[in-house]
Order: structure tokens, then sequence, then C-alpha cells
């Protein structure tokens, strides 16, 4: 019995000691894992090899310091792009989609290389569309068919967007405002806006057909299709070119045919004379457009266009026609009014014509900027009628600068006149467009301060990347502007707001990498504060 009792007490004093171990084991695995948790000091790394993430911990330590940028060009490079009876894209109207996208690209990717920064694309250039409208069809340049959409179906304009802002480029969307059929656009089908408005749109002795500029149904129409693109289209502007009322060759010479609104004018009162009725009906359509504009996206732009000529005499000397008296276009009153962002007055004549002086006009049309608006003239690129082309077109260039002095800039009529002549590229590359530029701001537009970028770097032994704008990334952002300096000179590199890294050597045409820099810009052209970082 004292055996069993002995050996019962054995047996409990080896299962206490178990016991009491394993015990004594939990709490001390506990109590190792709560410190390693609750120290606050540093982070403690895993043990595990990997290759280290980006290097917040670099740039704490990096000296983040003050300095004198270097002031970024400012100048619009812009190219016409015209649809309408296949003028330049797409050189026919049966390509495939595939087809089509690779004229897209190749057409942006040269104007990209040349230091380009902006394409006004004509996405309706007679009611019809070259992309998905909720209000007019497709349009017959596309496809060979009004009404017939891409196949493989894509919307053209988007893609040109898309691709576009890839490459850091603006894209603007032309249209006609009151062109219902273009002569060349195939024959008026059901799909046709003049078979489904055919009570406020009129047929012209030279086969095209007009919407009537004074009915009603026309400006809310024309009003209509500019807010669905405004709305649905990612786009940086809306451009109106010269055709208003149409020039009277279009007619026969005879008058334009709208005794309909003009009777029904007289009837209810209307007291102006014909020409200046006229000219209030596309007065109303403009500022409408521009203030509509503004009120769905205020950073979208509203440019237009017009003959280069106001009237005859204005200024001294300048002989033509008269956009006031034909096309019942009052232009300057639109430029006098501040009712677009940009002006683009076509002056397509040589700098040394003497009744149409491209000089003096572009003078006389600044003086007439009263609410400083951007003054960007078209240039005819591709037929000016001089016999060096190339040199008067370039030379045109640096002249407009020369007269507008700050946020100058000017549009190519058209880009057939850079993509067929590669003298012309090479001329502005290497001359007035050889660094890229920054669209100017345009400071009468209201907008929110851009906040200051955050900036990462990521050091390696020859070279160092910068990593930005992680935290919050802004939907107004539409280019970053980074800089570098080698030694002691300062580099700058404009890109698209997409990107958010950058990478450079350390060592550079024998001077070491002493500082990088960051700052935003947004959709209107403003600039944020920057961020500059001293590099070791």
């Amino acid at each position: 019995m004292l055996k069993n009792k002995r050996y019962i007490i054995i047996i409990l004093s080896v299962l206490l000691y178990v016991v009491t171990s394993c015990s004594t084991n939990k709490t001390s695995k506990k109590i190792v894992y709560k410190r390693v948790e609750n120290k606050v000091t540093k982070p403690v790394q895993p043990i595990k090899e990997e290759k280290p993430t980006v290097t917040t911990a670099i740039v704490k330590k990096a000296e983040v310091f003050k300095v004198d940028l270097p002031q970024i060009n400012r100048e619009f490079r812009a190219a016409w792009v015209a649809t309408v009876a296949n003028i330049n894209w797409p050189s026919k109207k049966d390509l495939t989609t595939e087809q089509q996208k690779e004229e897209v690209i190749k057409m942006l990717d040269m104007l990209e290389a040349n230091n380009f920064n902006a394409v006004i694309f004509q996405a309706r250039p007679s009611a019809d569309a070259l992309y998905k409208s909720n209000y007019e069809p497709w349009s017959y340049f596309l496809t060979g068919q009004e009404g017939k959409s891409p196949l493989p179906y894509y919307d053209p304009l988007k893609f040109w967007i898309d691709e576009a802002h890839k490459r850091g480029i603006e894209l603007h969307v032309w249209i006609n405002p009151y062109r219902a059929h273009h002569s060349s656009g195939g024959p008026v089908t059901s799909e046709s806006m003049v078979k489904k408005s055919p009570s406020n749109i009129v047929r012209l002795k030279n086969g095209m057909y007009w919407f009537d500029p004074a009915d009603k149904r026309t400006q809310n129409h024309v009003s209509e299709v500019v807010k669905d693109i405004v709305t649905r289209y990612d786009v940086d502007g809306i451009h109106f070119d010269d055709y208003f009322y149409p020039y009277a060759s279009y007619n026969g010479g005879a008058d334009f045919p709208d005794n309909t609104t003009w009777n029904e004018y007289k009837r209810t009162g209307g007291t102006l004379s014909r020409a200046d009725w006229r000219r209030e009906n596309v007065n109303t359509i403009i500022e409408r457009i521009y203030k509509e504009i503004k009120s769905e996206k205020p950073y979208v732009k509203f440019g237009i266009s017009p003959f280069g000529i106001w009237k005859p005499g204005y200024p001294s000397g300048i002989t033509g026609s008269s956009q006031y008296d034909e096309l019942y276009a009052d232009a300057k009153l639109w430029l006098n009014k501040g009712w677009v962002d940009y002006f683009s007055p076509q002056l397509y004549w040589p700098i040394n014509s003497t009744g149409q002086s491209f000089p003096k006009l572009l003078e006389w049309w600044k003086s007439e900027n009263t609410q400083n608006r951007h003054l960007w003239p078209g240039l005819n690129t591709v037929e000016v009628k001089v016999s060096d082309r190339t040199a008067e077109i370039t030379n045109q260039v640096k002249m407009a600068a020369q007269i507008l002095q700050n946020n100058v800039g000017v549009v190519h009529w058209s880009v057939a006149g850079l993509t067929k002549n590669p003298s012309m590229l090479n001329y502005l590359k290497e001359g007035p467009y050889k660094e890229k530029a920054l669209i100017p701001s345009m400071t009468w537009i209201k907008s929110t301060p851009l906040e200051k970028p955050n900036l990462y770097i990521n050091s390696k032994p020859s070279a160092l990347t910068m990593n930005w704008n992680d935290s919050k990334p802004s939907n107004n952002i539409s280019k970053w502007v980074v800089y570098s300096r080698y030694n002691n000179d300062w580099e700058t590199t404009i890109v698209d707001g997409l990107i958010t890294s950058e990478t450079m050597p350390k060592l550079k045409n024998g001077k070491k990498l002493t500082a990088v820099a960051i700052k935003g810009v947004d959709r209107l052209g403003n600039e944020s504060d920057y961020t500059a970082v001293k590099i070791d």
C-alpha cells in the first residue's frame, strides 16, 4: 500500500512540473511578442531576403531646400486636322479601323517628336460625327456611308483624345456650327440632319446645305451637340472655325435664303436691319456656347479661328473680303467681350503682302484684345503664296512671338503642311520649337490651387529615380515639370500627368547630379509650388 502511495505522489509531481513548465513557456512567448509590438522607436524590419521598397527613409534624410528654378517655356503649338472631304484624316473614307488608328498614331507621334502640344481635330465637319453622337449620324467621311459606325467598332474621338493625352498633347474638338451637309459628303440619306430637321435647313446653289442661324431650333441643336461632347469626352477645348453665314460664293452670289425667319422677326416687332439681325444671331450663339462650356467644365477652353480680316481698311491699307459684311461674323466684338479663351484669326498671307500684311493684321487684332485673351494666329502652312514656304512659316512663328511678347502661339493649317514637308518640320524643330513648351495659362478662369507634390527618391550608385504624388493624385493635373540640376545647370522635362516617376543618371556629360525638383501643372496651365531635394 505504501508503495502505491509513493507511486501516486511521484506521478502527481511529474504532472505538476509539466503543467508549470508549459504555462511558463506560454507566458514567456506572450511577453516577448508584446515587447516587440509596443516598441515605438523604429519599426522592426522583417527578417526576409526581399528587395528594399521605395525609399521614404532616403527622402526623410535628404535636404529639402529652396532654389531658383528656370522659367518654363510657354507657347501654343497646334495643328488643325481636317476630316471634311478626307483632307487630313482619315486619308480615305474606306479605311479599316486598324488603318485609321495607324494614321492617328503616326500623326500624333510626329507632333510629339517635333514638340507640338495641341491638336485641333474636326470631329463634326457637317452635322455629322466622328464619334458616338447622341444627336447626329456617323460621318460619311469615316466609313463612306452616313450613319454607319466603324467596324470593328471603336470611337474615333475617344481614340484621338486618349492617344493625344498619352503624348502630352491637348485635344481640341473642332466643329462647324452651321454646315448641315457638305457637297463631297455623299448622297443626302434618311440619316442626314437635312432629312431629320428640314424646316431649319436651306440648300445653297453649290450643293451644300446650311442651318439657318436665326432659327431657335438651330441654336438649341448646336448647344446640345457641344454640351454632349463636353460632358461625355475628356476634351481640352471646343473650337469653331470661320464658317458662320456662308461665303456668298456658296450660293452663287445670291443672298442667304432666310426669308422665313426674317419675316417672323419683323412680324414680332424686330427693329434691327437684316445685316445687324444676322450678326446678332451669331453673337447670341457665341456667347451662349462660351458660357455653357464654362458652366459644365470651366477648364475646357473655347477658341475661334475667324477669317483674318474683320473689315477692309482695318487696319489702314488692308483690302479683301469682309467677314463682318459677308459672313455676318462680328469677330472683333467676341474678342472685345471676352467670349473666347483663345482667338486664332486666319492670317494666311505673307509677311511682305501689301493688301493683307501678316504683321499689320496681327498688330491690329492685338490692339482689339481688350480682355487679354490668348491671341494665337492661324498660319497657312500648306500653301502660303511665297517662293520659300518653309522659311516664311518659320519667320511667321518668330514674328508672332515678337509681336505678342507674352503667351505666344500659332495654329498651323493644316497638319498636311507638316507631314508632307519634312524641311518645315526640321526648321521648326531646330528653331522656335527646339524645346518643349507648356501651353500658356488661362488666368481669367477660376481654378482650385494645386497642392505641392510629395517627392521621394531612390538613389543607386549610377542613377536616381524620382517618385511623386503618391498620396493625393489629382484629376486636375495635366502635366508634371521635372527638374534636374547637373553641377549648377538646370534641365527641365515636361511629362504627362499620368506619369509619376522619372529615372536619371547621376553623371551626365561629365557633370554630377546635384538636385532634383518637381511641380504640377493643371489643365489651365497653372503651376503648383515645387518640391526640391538636394542630392549628395
